[in-house]
């Protein structure tokens, strides 16, 4: 857990097209200040660049990898889920794939 928030970064968009599996260090900071909310899916796309294709079903929403997070253990991949509501992104949420 320690490794984690030591290594929170706050979001550059130069960091997130040239290191993905850095991706994670900004995970919070992307959460944290709203900086997707109220975004359409064109403008979250020009900012992150393409989403990875999805077998998920229900809201609309665009999905990015962001890496592995370093642990002791096998880590899963995190990835970002970004859900829109009437073509505006209104949630962001991480998980483990």
């Amino acid at each position: 857990y320690f490794l984690i928030e030591a290594n929170e970064k706050q979001f550059k968009q130069s960091t997130w097209n040239n290191y993905p599996t850095e991706r994670y260090t900004m995970r919070k900071d992307i959460i944290k200040s709203e900086l997707l909310i109220g975004k359409t899916k064109q403008e979250v796309i020009r900012l992150l660049g393409d989403p990875k294709v999805s077998n998920l079903t229900g809201k609309e929403h665009l999905i990015y990898s962001l890496g592995k997070v370093p642990s002791f253990f096998e880590s899963d991949e995190m990835q970002l889920i970004v859900i829109f509501e009437d073509d505006v992104a209104n949630k962001v949420i991480y998980a483990e794939k």
